[in-house]
């Protein structure tokens, strides 16, 4: 088979400079395929050498420092300073250990006198200082009744035929009294109660009474003073601590003990110490042949 090529008259030049642009472009490409195989080999050398470089491990020399003049090293040294300050505010302080003050040995005192503080020396004291020795004392009520009758029954020796007994019978009629009509809702003979009463009764009666209604009389009079102080109710009635024939020796008899043993009568219920004291002296008044019975 064969080709057939026909070319027009008109386009003949056309056709040369054609020819001769294709063939410039031909060694062109030639020419760019050389330069790029040449880059291409280039690159590849490049690359291995890099390669083997950063395979090796190289020290680099350090570098020579060089000195620098003092202003600088000065002004170096106080920004170094101001940031060390700096961080050190940032940190959170820590509390500031505070001195404690030491007590002297001498015993002194400080007086404020005409606006200026003095000191007073103190002479050391003979006597120490030593909590008192706890007392405990137990007794029952029946037993302090007993006792109360038998000081009673002491102190009035006047009156013979007067027994332990015959008090407490006093006592326990006016409580019973009471509670029953209804001025009390519970009884008022209890230990506390009774060594009150003979606090007023040992300061009031005397050994000179020689008859048994004025002792009844001075004896209920102490024992509505009683019940008026530490009774539960805000009251109490009259009549049954008093006769209406002693009406005016009763009221003589309570302004005389109020005031005499008012300031007893409080110390009685506010220093613990006292009411041991006067507790422990009531136990005392226990006749000594009942108290060998008991035994």
């Amino acid at each position: 088979m064969g080709t057939v090529l026909s070319i027009s008259p008109a386009t003949k030049k056309a056709s040369i400079m054609d020819a001769e642009v294709a063939g410039d472009g031909g060694k062109n490409d030639k020419s760019l395929k050389r330069h790029s195989m040449f880059v291409s080999l280039s690159w590849k050398k490049l690359v291995a050498s890099s390669a083997k470089k950063s395979a090796k491990k190289v020290t680099p020399n350090p570098l020579p420092t060089r000195e620098l003049p003092s202003s600088q090293v000065a002004q170096l040294n106080s920004e170094n300073v101001r940031k060390t300050h700096q961080t050190e505010e940032k940190k959170p302080k820590a509390p500031i250990p505070v001195p404690v003050p030491t007590v002297p040995t001498q015993n002194s005192e400080s007086v404020v006198q005409n606006g200026r503080l003095s000191s007073v020396q103190k002479q050391p004291s003979s006597v120490s200082l030593v909590s008192p020795r706890r007392i405990v004392i137990q007794a029952s009520t029946g037993e302090l009744l007993r006792c109360l009758g038998d000081f009673l029954c002491r102190r009035c020796y006047k009156l013979k035929e007067l027994n332990s007994g015959e008090v407490i019978l006093w006592f326990r009629n006016i409580d019973r009294t009471l509670l029953l009509q209804g001025w009390q809702d519970q009884g008022f003979i209890t230990p506390a109660n009774v060594v009150f009463v003979y606090l007023l009764c040992e300061d009031t009666i005397s050994d000179s009474t020689d008859s048994s209604a004025e002792l009844q009389g001075t004896f209920q009079t102490c024992l509505y003073l009683a019940y008026s102080y530490m009774g539960n109710e805000i009251s109490y009635p009259l009549k049954p601590f008093m006769n209406e024939t002693n009406k005016d020796v009763f009221w003589e008899t309570s302004l005389r003990i109020i005031n005499r043993m008012s300031a007893k009568m409080l110390q009685l219920n506010a220093d613990p110490h006292f009411f041991t004291e006067v507790f422990q002296d009531l136990k005392n008044q226990r006749d000594s042949s009942e108290s060998n019975l008991d035994r």
